[in-house]
């Protein structure tokens, strides 16, 4: 029986085109080649984090999110980029009495951001809140403190075969493999032993519910 499902953020829940846009226009650089250095960096495996190093060596993330806070610009996200999945999923499985949790290597600015999207979860965390980020396994430790059920009772649901599913399956978590977003495409081979593969999130209740 699964009793609490956890989900990640990026490219799970939310629709990050308008994020790295707004992050490739702030660093001066063409949207497309933005994309491209950084789906490259995804298919090597390198984190996100150094596809914005190519264009500036000594980038720092919280450095210049605070700067285009001072701007009047926001590097976040809102209820608009949310998948359209998204809002429909979390409210059927809280309906069905399942403990719904988000928690993502995220900053800590994107905490606000998920709590302004409104969605019906028990627990909402990112990664620098927590001072740990996937994959460590210290991560999915926290993601079991904090859900009322065992390990082998929550379904982690993300969008990456190294972070998402071989991680928490390392830490006794079912998971799911979620193939959309630049590693939906990036990752076409074996899924982690993943225990659900899935297209979109509106197939995930009914199967969440098959599980007794």
């Amino acid at each position: 029986m699964i009793r609490a499902v956890v989900f990640d953020v990026g490219e799970t829940l939310v629709d990050e085109t308008a994020v790295f846009a707004g992050w490739a226009d702030w660093l001066g650089v063409p949207r497309h080649t933005f994309s491209a250095v950084l789906g490259a960096a995804m298919a090597r495996g390198e984190s996100q984090l150094s596809a914005f190093r190519v264009f500036r060596a000594d980038f720092d993330l919280r450095v210049e999110d605070r700067k285009r806070e001072a701007a009047g610009e926001s590097s976040g996200f809102g209820a608009d980029d949310l998948y359209s999945d998204v809002r429909p999923c979390l409210a059927e499985l809280k309906r069905a009495g399942i403990w719904v949790g988000i928690a993502g290597n995220q900053p800590v600015r994107a905490h606000q951001d998920l709590v302004g999207c409104g969605l019906p979860a028990d627990l909402i965390a990112t990664s620098d809140g927590w001072g740990v980020s996937k994959p460590d396994p210290a991560f999915y430790r926290r993601v079991v403190a904090e859900a009322p059920c065992a390990a082998h009772e929550i379904l982690y649901v993300g969008d990456r075969v190294d972070n998402d599913v071989v991680a928490a399956k390392r830490e006794g978590l079912r998971a799911g493999l979620l193939r959309r977003g630049p590693h939906g495409f990036i990752e076409r081979g074996p899924d982690g032993g993943a225990d659900v593969r899935l297209d979109g999130l509106a197939e995930l209740p009914a199967w969440v519910a098959a599980q007794g």
